[in-house]
């Protein structure tokens, strides 16, 4: 109960769709930036391909999605009282005489829910509102002992907002694209308590600690054919994982389609997900429409920011809040480390995007490269490939990893320096999982796998091979490029793979020419 909760509001985000022998296909969004031809749906479970002309028959259909994020605040008190927070505190354990109801209180809000806000709408590039207000929202449920709730329907706290996200999808199947979806606004609101509902007994019991998890969503689905109105939508609630929540929009967009289809009619009501079905099912209809009878928030006053350039003379810190000071102390926003990525770099944009999407990988790579002579390039292809494949393999976290980022330098170094082959560096990495302690020069030594210095010695094994596969020799010098890789396989083989590659097909070469 009272707990600080951060609203946002996507408006209509629209996918062009055209019906298809009983399924649909969706095309890029309106208004997105990136080239439409193509794309990959970020949480859709299969692949999404570009609304195509209908034949004839058919019916071309767009959706218009939008979604209200009910987002948990780290807190350590809630948002107009003064209780503790605490997960799965005992029920009713962290209730102040607010957060119950009792006459005559009053709420107190709280600075660091603020802050929160503030920081989260500059994060997503909305424009921040020096004054903001708070607002009553009536209605009736036994997990809201006061009979309304405390939000920012009218002006809240932050506005007009964008996100940048990429999916998998272009021209080529492992190209990024960029998606742009808007934010309409992001508002305060104090959380309701949470009602536990005993079906053996017939009876609910209220819990009026803080209620919710740590993230919400209620998403908002209709679909129409362009150029008419907006379709009646229904609104799918409570969906609490990105998983559900495509699923569900998925299976809503393609219902409303059938029903329409079919000659029936999309009704104005809420609906549930249920997970296992994997459908959606009705709650309640909207057909009467809710009074929520807003008014002002007579306690609490006007929410008022600043700043560098409104912020008072002489101003306490302590008593007002800064918005650009909040500003300076953001970190670096994923879209800013991706594009610095690549350019610091020059990785490719989907290397960014993998680098930054594991906890922990981004922070391994880079102190990888801190150790390192080799080129970023060849660090990003370890890290991305051989590194992050053990890992998945062995379903291990970053932090869980028996190689460490030195020991992978250390690995790059001896590679880098042509000390080892490509395939020993393998073999060394593998040894390096397996036995936790060791340094890469350590496996090199025992298992004999640095390279050979000896060219002499060398040129005399590509001789002694020529000799013993003169027929291998006659293909090549009848023009048969790839026959000179069958010598450098048998050359590599009688050095037990501890000759570059390259150079053994230099010194062929030049025996061959002479």
């Amino acid at each position: 109960m009272a707990a600080p909760v951060l609203r946002w509001g996507c408006p209509g985000t629209r996918w062009v769709l055209a019906w298809v022998g009983g399924g649909y296909r969706r095309g890029a969004s309106i208004g997105s930036t990136s080239n439409p031809t193509r794309e990959q749906s970020a949480v859709a479970q299969k692949p999404l391909h570009t609304a195509q002309k209908p034949r004839k028959g058919e019916h071309k259909w767009e959706a218009v999605v939008g979604l209200e994020i009910h987002a948990q605040i780290s807190s350590n008190s809630k948002l107009f009282s003064g209780s503790e927070v605490c997960f799965s505190a005992p029920p009713n354990s962290l209730v102040s005489f607010f957060d119950a109801s009792l006459p005559g209180t009053l709420p107190v809000l709280n600075r660091r829910c603020v802050e929160a806000a503030v920081m989260t709408g500059l994060a997503l590039n909305c424009h921040i509102n020096k004054k903001s207000l708070f607002d009553r929202k009536h209605y009736f449920y036994a997990d809201l002992p006061a009979g309304y709730q405390i939000t920012q329907q009218r002006l809240p706290i932050a506005v007009n907002g964008s996100l940048v996200y990429s999916v998998w999808g272009g021209k080529k199947p492992s190209q990024m694209v960029s998606r742009t979806v808007r934010i309409k606004q992001i508002q305060l609101e104090q959380d309701s308590g949470k009602s536990l509902h005993d079906d053996l007994r017939a009876q609910t019991l209220i819990d009026l600690n803080r209620a919710e998890g740590q993230l919400r969503v209620d998403a908002n689905v209709s679909v129409h054919h362009p150029g008419e109105p907006l379709g009646i939508r229904t609104e799918v609630k409570n969906l609490n994982s990105i998983r559900f929540l495509a699923k569900a929009i998925d299976f809503e967009i393609q219902r409303q389609i059938n029903e329409l289809e079919t000659g029936g009619e999309i009704l104005n009501e809420t609906r549930s997900f249920d997970c296992q079905l994997g459908c959606t099912v009705p709650m309640r209809d909207k057909e009467g429409k809710q009074d929520y009878r807003f008014m002002p928030e007579p306690n609490l006053p006007p929410l008022v920011l600043y700043d560098t350039t409104s912020l008072p003379a002489g101003a306490d810190s302590q008593q007002v809040i800064n918005i650009d000071q909040i500003r300076d102390t953001l970190p670096e926003l994923p879209s800013v480390t991706r594009e610095r990525l690549v350019q610091q770099y020059g990785l490719l944009p989907e290397h960014s995007f993998t680098l930054l999407n594991e906890v922990g990988l981004l922070e391994f790579f880079q102190n990888v490269i801190k150790e390192t002579r080799a080129e970023p390039k060849k660090v990003a292809n370890w890290v991305l490939n051989t590194f992050l494949g053990y890992l998945k393999q062995q379903n291990l976290a970053v932090s869980e990893s028996p190689v460490s980022p030195s020991a992978l330098a250390e690995l790059l170094n001896l590679l880098d320096s042509k000390a080892i082959s490509s395939s020993a560096a393998k073999q060394v990495f593998q040894e390096l999982w397996r036995a936790e302690g060791k340094t890469a020069a350590q496996v090199v030594s025992e298992q004999k796998l640095e390279l050979m210095q000896d060219l002499e010695a060398l040129d005399q094994l590509c001789l002694s091979t020529m000799e013993g596969h003169p027929q291998v020799v006659m293909d090549v010098k009848k023009g048969n490029s790839r026959a000179i890789n069958k010598l450098i396989g048998l050359v590599r083989k009688a050095t037990l793979s501890r000759a570059d590659p390259a150079l053994i097909k230099d010194i062929l070469e030049k025996r061959l020419q002479s």
